[in-house]
C-alpha cells in the first residue's frame, strides 16, 4: 500500500528540505537560460527561513520528504503574489502541482484576504502555462529578462478561485 502526500503549512524544520527540493527543481531552469547563478539557485537557507515567517509556505509531504513546495505573499492592495511552485520531477504529472497551487489560493484567501492572484513564469515554461491556464490564469504581461528569458505574468481573480478537495 502506497503512501498518500499530504499538504500543509510549512514548518522551520522544513527549511532545509525546500532548499535542497528548489536547488534540484531550478537546475532545468538554470541549464535553459544558461545562468547557474539565478536567485532560486543561490538562495541562502537563513532566506528561506525568513520566508516561513513573512507569509504562507506549504508544503507537500509524502512520509517525512517535502516533495513539493509552494510561498505565496498578500501586498497592501490585495495582490497575492505566489512563487516558487515546485514539485519534485519524481512526482511530477500526478496533479500535485495543481493541488498545491489550489491551497496556495484558499490560504492566501481566507488568511491574508487576497482579492487577486498573481505569478510569473518564464516563456518557454509549456508545463507551468498549461498548469497555469487550466486553474484559470490568464496572461497579462512579460518582461524581457535577457536575450534567453522572457517572464510572462498571469493572474486570476478570487472569483475564479477553484476549490480543491
Amino acid at each position: 500500500m502506497g503512501m498518500s502526500v499530504t499538504i500543509s503549512a510549512a514548518t522551520e524544520r522544513d527549511a532545509e528540505q525546500i532548499l535542497k527540493l528548489q536547488y534540484l527543481c531550478y537546475q532545468s531552469e538554470a541549464e535553459v537560460r544558461g545562468d547557474y547563478s539565478i536567485e532560486p539557485l543561490t538562495q541562502p537557507l537563513d532566506s528561506i527561513r525568513a520566508e516561513l515567517g513573512a507569509g504562507q509556505v506549504l508544503v507537500a509531504r509524502l512520509g517525512e520528504e517535502v516533495v513539493a513546495s509552494v510561498r505565496g505573499t498578500v501586498d497592501e492592495d490585495g495582490v497575492a503574489h505566489i512563487g516558487k511552485l515546485i514539485v519534485h520531477p519524481r512526482m511530477r504529472g500526478h496533479g500535485l502541482g495543481g493541488r498545491l497551487l489550489g491551497a496556495i489560493e484558499e490560504r492566501l484567501r481566507t488568511a491574508r484576504e487576497a482579492k487577486r492572484f498573481q505569478l510569473f513564469t518564464g516563456h518557454h515554461s509549456d508545463r507551468n502555462l498549461r498548469l497555469y491556464r487550466k486553474h484559470g490564469y490568464a496572461p497579462v504581461g512579460s518582461r524581457q529578462v535577457d536575450d534567453r528569458l522572457t517572464l510572462v505574468t498571469l493572474t486570476k481573480d478570487v472569483g475564479l478561485l477553484t476549490r480543491t478537495a
